[in-house]
Order: C-alpha cells, then structure tokens, then sequence
C-alpha cells in the first residue's frame, strides 16, 4: 500500500470518528482519534496488585511507584516493595527532594522519610504528634525553596527539615466549607505563587492570603490535579474537566485567561517531554476511564487533536490514576488492580506471580 493510500485511510477515519463522536463532546471542536491497543500480562513478583496512585522516575533512573499495599521501587528488571514490613498503610504519592531522599504520604498513617543510600533503617514517620496537619496524606510538593508540602484531609502542611508550618485554605473559620481543607494538589507556579486544588474550592496562595479561583464568577471545584507546563500555562483538572490557564495570553481563545478543554471528570494531568498534555478521563457518556493526550501543536488550534487510548478496564470500575513519560518514552499509569506501561502499541499489565 503507498504512503498516498495509507494517507487516504487514515483521513477518511479520522473524518469518520471525528463526525460520530464530536456531536458526544461538550466542545464540538475537538478532533478525536481512538487508539486500538494490545493488552498483555507479564507476571512477575512484588508488583503493586492493588490500587496505585502515583508514578514517578527518579535521578537514578529507577521508577516509583505509591500502592495500597506499598511503596515500589523498579530498576527495570525487578520490583522491590521498600515498605515491606515497615507500614501496612495505604500509600497515595513518592516525591524524591532536591537531596535524592524520599517522601510517602499516606491516608491514616502521616509522612514517611526515607533515605535510600541508608535503606531501612533510615526511615522515619512524621503524624500528627509531630506538627503534621493530619495523618491522611493524598499528596507532597517540593517548592523552589527545598521546602515539602503536604495535602492532607485538614488542610496543608509545610516542612522545613525542622518544623510544619500549617495551613487552612478555607481560613479555619467555624462555618466554612470543610472540603477546602481537603487537598488534592499543590503546585508553585513561575511567579512564587501557589495553587491548591480541594474537594472544595481551588485557591490562588500569595504567601500571605488564599484566594478562592473564579472564571467569569464561577469557582472550580474539586479539583483532582494542577500542573504548570513548560511555557507556564496552568492545567487543572476535576470534577469540572480540563482547563487552562493562560496568563501570557499566548494562546488565549478570544482574549479569556481559561480554555475550556472537555467536561470530563480528571483525575489525573501530565505533560511530556514533548509538550503534550496526558489525562486520565471518566468518559462522561460511556463512563469509561481513558488515557487522553492532547497534541501540543494543536494546542493553539480550535480544533485540538485528541488521542484516547482506552485501556481494556471495566465500566465504572477501572480508575485511572498517576502517569509518567518513563526515560525511555514509554507511558506509564496506575489502576485499581496495580500498574501499567503502554509503549505506543501495547499496553503492559504487571501481574504478581501466583
């Protein structure tokens, strides 16, 4: 087949989709392109077999990964459980800090420390006792200060390598809303300004005071994700769908700082190397969890080129969370039942030796 006809092909079914599923997307400017992909097992020991939460790669090249059942570390060619017979707690997300040390958050059990060059023993757990918050941890932060930040079910807390600093975005006031204390995200942006997402309220922090985030008077709420990309547009993502904020105004649609990018729920944002933007998405119609990656030359266009890659999970059932652009580009994401890696053809599904 000549490249001209595999051209034709391809045009007349992206027209194909895009004609039967726009009419189905809240913007009916977007271009969809479903990905068919190869599902396959390889069993092996000590993988994540149950909720996995958060995927990160660190310095040394080795990926992490924070389960309900433990905190993973894989070099590659095998997957070590580093908390074993440390904690049972469930574990919701790995930062690696500027010095190669390593911080898990839990729900119900606080902080965890850990020093890799010292194993074990290095390990220490910071809770409530010590000036955290509160012991339910969904989420840390690394500022540019060196300073961790963590997102818990009370509120926000800042350690300094000494003492937490705590914060409560709704003010601590009697009858505020106690969803805003409940973080899901944090992130500082260029300007030293920091955004919360909470199952309430998403916040602008100056340093000094929080402010409630609105578009056109409307406040975004539960947010699940916040990322700042390379040219410092700021992405949530929620129960109110994707957005951008644009605040060079570079890539303003009609002179508004947020474009709108779909209304389905995200649970998770991630950008490449490359510029693109990956979501996890509840599909809104088919109630479907998908990978989704927006194009980054199509970013500025009405008409964006989105790629759902829609892993083989049950309706309602398989939750996509965490995603990381491994070194060598493959794509990897957590599910209810543990962890895989889709190489652009096949999607990889880790599974515990029986």
């Amino acid at each position: 087949m000549s490249k001209m006809t595999k051209f034709l092909h391809l045009y007349l079914l992206l027209m194909l989709v895009s004609s039967t599923l726009c009419k189905a997307q809240n913007r009916s400017d977007l271009l969809i392109v479903n990905s068919n992909t190869e599902t396959k097992e390889v069993l092996t020991s000590n993988v994540p077999s149950t909720i996995n939460r958060t995927i990160k790669q660190d310095k040394k090249g080795n990926i992490w990964f924070a389960a309900f059942d433990g905190v993973y570390r894989y070099d590659g060619q095998s997957f070590v459980n580093v908390m074993k017979d440390v904690s049972s707690a469930r574990f919701f997300s790995v930062t690696e800090d500027r010095n190669g040390n390593f911080w898990f958050t839990s729900i119900g059990s606080g902080v965890y420390y850990y020093n890799p060059s010292a194993g074990k023993k290095s390990i220490r757990n910071f809770t409530n006792k010590d000036g955290l918050v509160n012991d339910s941890v969904p989420y840390s932060y690394e500022d540019k200060r060196g300073n961790m930040w963590f997102g818990t079910l009370g509120g926000a807390s800042r350690y300094d390598g000494k003492v937490f600093q705590n914060y409560k975005p709704n003010g601590g006031l009697p009858n505020a809303n106690k969803d805003d204390n409940d973080v899901n995200a944090i992130i500082e942006d260029k300007t030293g300004k920091f955004w919360f997402g909470t199952r309430g309220n998403a916040y602008v922090f100056d340093g000094r005071k929080f402010t409630v985030l609105t578009n056109n008077g409307e406040k975004f709420t539960n947010v699940r994700s916040i990322i700042e990309d390379k040219k410092g547009n700021i992405w949530l993502g929620g129960s109110d769908g994707l957005w951008r904020y644009d605040p060079s105004g570079a890539l303003r649609a009609g002179g508004q700082l947020f474009t709108n990018f779909t209304k389905d729920f995200i649970g998770f944002i991630y950008e490449d190397k490359n510029g693109n933007i990956w979501t996890s998405a509840k599909n809104g119609y088919t109630g479907r969890w998908e990978l989704a990656r927006y194009e980054a030359k199509s970013l500025s266009n009405q008409k964006p080129t989105v790629s759902k890659i829609n892993p083989e999970f049950e309706a309602n059932a398989g939750m996509i969370f965490g995603i990381l652009e491994a070194h060598d580009g493959s794509i990897w994401f957590g599910a209810l039942d543990g962890v895989r890696r889709f190489d652009g053809k096949v999607i990889t599904h880790f599974k515990n030796k029986k």
